[in-house]
């Protein structure tokens, strides 16, 4: 049987995915919390631009675009020793990382300047689909390549998007290789009055269309761009390889709501669809069941309650029977996931008292996920 606890220990890479709403970001935030208390240098990395990650660590100040360290003290366990490991977390920053990976990858600090100066590639790092999935895989080969962390745990946006995420460094690799972009970089190998004289029909149809000023930072752009294709396609495809790699592993969170379900049992199909494996399958905000009984057994008694008067035992009984009705259709509903990626993955997480939003709650969801440390 697969448990969280093994992928802690065995991962250099964790892959937290689902739908949005069911828990994914506590949960890659309790599996750094862990690690780190395991004795591991571990990172956690929000792609969603959203504070969860920061509120549930307990970080009101928020999260930037480096990695932060969690104060020691705040990774004491339970009997109020200091965990060995370290735990950090940051918030993916588009615009910088492109940046940083423009000038890792330009041939001098010239030409990288003309690079993140040009208009075109500033409204292409800000604005143009696709560019925060793919620096997001940038920034998983920059943490996982970083001597200060050896594991990296990556809490990704919905589902769907997380599917870009996964995509994006085989789509670059495409468009590196699309008779488009070879256009554009022409200029660079053979001479702009080539390109103008050649092509010039082209460039004029592409002008009308988005405008001669934004096709002309374009082409600065790719001019700019000469001789970095190289470096661009080696790191898509060192990520391709990693995201592939037996070192990383895909922890899927899901909820007992049909629609988070379906959600859960899609995108299953598409990580084996691209060959990669569901290591575990966290369930937040399940119903227990409440002891062996059955809803028919509860019925009964708050039957026979009812009928010697005792109306306080009667509605206790009652209450039982209508909490082991709402279990038993939740895990009704979770069938077809279970069938997808086999009941000894999944980890259920009872519905807990309240929202996670600091360490303690943190913790209380980590006795859920984890196995008990032994004596």
């Amino acid at each position: 049987m697969t448990s969280l606890t093994e992928v802690v220990d065995g991962a250099e890479v964790v892959v937290c995915c689902g739908s949005g709403g069911v828990g994914k970001t506590t949960t890659a935030a309790v599996i750094g919390l862990e690690a780190a208390r395991r004795g591991r240098r571990a990172v956690v990395v929000t792609i969603d631009p959203a504070r969860r990650l920061a509120d549930a660590l307990g970080l009101p100040e928020g999260l930037t675009g480096e990695p932060r360290r969690v104060a020691v003290e705040e990774l004491a366990t339970a009997d109020g020793t200091d965990g060995a490991g370290e735990l950090w977390a940051m918030m993916l920053d588009t615009p910088a990382m492109f940046e940083r990976v423009v000038r890792a990858n330009a041939g001098d600090d010239e030409q990288a300047d003309r690079i993140v100066q040009n208009r075109f590639y500033r409204n292409m790092a800000t604005a143009l689909s696709g560019t925060q999935e793919y620096m997001a895989s940038e920034a998983l080969h920059e943490l996982h390549d970083d001597e200060r962390f050896d594991l990296v745990v990556v809490d990704t946006p919905p589902s769907r998007n997380a599917l870009d995420f996964l995509e994006a460094p085989g789509v670059l690799t495409r468009f590196l290789d699309h008779k488009a972009f070879k256009l554009l970089m022409m200029p660079t190998r053979t001479g702009f009055k080539v390109l103008s004289t050649a092509s010039q029909p082209i460039l004029k149809a592409i002008g009308r269309v988005v405008g001669s000023d934004v096709l002309a930072d374009a082409v600065a752009f790719f001019q700019a761009f000469a001789g970095m294709e190289s470096g661009f396609r080696d790191r898509a495809d060192a990520v391709t390889k990693l995201l592939g790699d037996d070192a990383t592993r895909f922890v899927l969170v899901a909820s007992p709501l049909r629609e988070t379900v379906a959600e859960a049992g899609w995108f299953a199909d598409q990580l084996v669809s691209k060959d990669f494996e569901v290591a575990a399958t966290v369930v937040n905000r399940m119903h227990p069941r409440f002891g062996d009984g059955s809803v028919a057994d509860a019925a009964r008694r708050a039957a026979t309650a009812a009928e010697r008067g005792d109306e306080d035992l009667a509605a206790m009984w009652q209450n039982l029977a209508d909490l082991r009705r709402v279990a038993l259709a939740e895990r009704e509903q979770l069938e077809p996931l279970v069938e997808r990626v086999g009941a000894d993955t999944m980890i259920e997480v009872p519905l807990l008292p309240s929202d996670v939003h600091d360490l303690e709650g943190l913790d209380l969801l980590g006795e859920h996920l984890f196995e008990p440390a032994p004596a």
